[in-house]
């Protein structure tokens, strides 16, 4: 065996023994999958407290609107606003307060409370004022039987999307989907390359700091080290990522299998959606024809391509964080050196955020092609059938820029690593990379 071989067993098994490894690795997807159900269920409990609204109704027009929900229940008042305030009941929670005619003055009405005013009872207040005036403005016009006309008119369309397979088989898609497939791999990779990436560089400055470096480079190539120490923690990282993958998908069977179908649109319905009369994750769920659109993501050729983009990306950054981990004593003086890295890693995820619109456009072809941002965005845009011209043109950069940028860290990572005391500047790093 050798000794890079040596090395990367030694990382491997060393971080993959840790308890902090395995708590994550396996409380991880069930996280993920609470984050799912739990809400769901947690949405369907309703509250026993029932807070009252006394409506002060000067016009007396809109008093008799307001219908009593679970949650509140409104009580019209001949009282004023004064008399609420200097009193000592306090079994009102707010008063609505509407003094003028709402469509000739529209800011009348006015919500008072001693605590901050729940969003649902605003839009509650706000649906019922806001269909009343849209009847009166209606009747204004002195149409017959207009509201039943611009309700005849009313039409929801959703164009369908079908994707054409190789075989001519027609299949049917959903940009929505594709998205969040391409969103969820995204922030896979990430998250990978900066934790693992960041573990790089704590790994180098631990060995750095306790002097153990010095008795391993007095057997091991520094260059020998450094790829050591990477590779090792990209098959953790790729470990981690196997295992979450197989029980992720055991526990939404699962889940699926115990909660199937005994989830009803009204579980899922958020308030502020519901107002709405939006409700997408019902609409998902109680969807047959969503397994197969899920069916037209061409699920192996997304998980091979996010292999390829995830080393190497994690190539070409945990070769930086490894140079930077050895050109500095302490955690302090890596913000210098982490802090544009970290920028162009945001900049990257909100260029893949913002290419989910449009996929094709000029910023998500030339940030998945560029190698600093292209594992991010590329990942965007797969599910979106890119070109395999583009792929093998992105991934070509990408490993190329990679394996430069290794070149580069491991000349400044052999300087470095035996540097104590001094704080380099960019033109000392330059330095350490023409020495010969």
């Amino acid at each position: 065996m050798s000794k890079l071989e040596i090395i990367i067993k030694r990382e491997y098994l060393r971080r993959v023994s840790k308890k902090s490894f395995l708590l994550l690795t396996f409380l991880m997807p069930i996280l993920m999958v609470a984050m799912v159900f739990i809400p769901l269920w947690l949405s369907s409990i309703k509250g026993d407290d029932v807070h009252n609204i006394a409506v002060i109704d000067n016009t007396g027009k809109y008093a008799a609107l307001f219908q009593d929900t679970e949650n509140y229940r409104f009580v019209q008042s001949e009282k004023s606003l004064e008399d609420y305030r200097n009193s000592d009941n306090k079994e009102i929670y707010a008063f609505l307060s509407i003094t003028d005619d709402l469509l000739q003055n529209p800011t009348a009405a006015t919500l008072y409370s001693e605590k901050q005013i729940p969003g649902e009872l605003s839009r509650l207040i706000n649906q019922v004022i806001s269909k009343e005036l849209e009847e009166e403005k209606m009747a204004s016009f002195n149409i017959p039987n207009l509201k039943e006309i611009i309700k005849e008119s009313k039409i929801n369309f959703d164009v369908q999307t079908i994707k054409w397979g190789t075989d001519g088989k027609e299949s049917k898609s959903s940009s929505m989907v594709a998205s969040i497939t391409g969103m969820v791999f995204t922030l896979l990779i990430y998250m990978f390359i900066m934790i693992y990436g960041g573990m790089v560089m704590q790994g180098v400055m631990e060995e750095k700091t306790n002097r153990i470096v010095e008795v391993i480079i007095s057997s091991v190539r520094p260059f020998d080290l450094m790829m050591g120490k990477i590779i090792g923690i990209c098959f953790v990282g790729l470990t981690q990522l196997f295992l979450w993958g197989i029980l992720t998908t055991a526990l939404l069977f699962g889940s699926q299998l115990i909660f199937g179908g005994g989830i009803s649109p009204d579980m899922v319905t958020v308030n502020g959606m519901a107002q709405q009369g939006t409700n997408v994750s019902a609409n998902m769920m109680n969807n047959p024809e969503i397994f197969e659109i899920i069916n037209t993501i061409n699920f192996v050729q997304l998980g091979i391509f996010f292999v390829l983009f995830f080393i190497g990306g994690y190539l070409l950054y945990a070769s930086l964080f490894a140079a930077i981990g050895s050109s500095v004593d302490s955690q302090e003086d890596t913000q210098q050196f982490m802090m544009p890295i970290t920028v162009l890693m945001i900049f990257a995820l909100y260029a893949g955020i913002y290419s989910m619109e449009n996929p094709d456009g000029p910023l998500a072809f030339w940030c998945s092609l560029i190698p600093l941002t292209s594992p991010i965005v590329m990942m965007i845009r797969l599910p979106f059938d890119v070109p395999y011209w583009q792929l093998a043109l992105s991934i070509a950069l990408l490993y190329g820029t990679a394996i430069g940028i290794t070149w580069l860290s491991a000349k400044i990572y052999r300087v470095g690593i035996l540097m104590y005391g001094k704080k380099p500047d960019i033109k000392e790093l330059i330095k350490w990379i023409k020495y010969k």
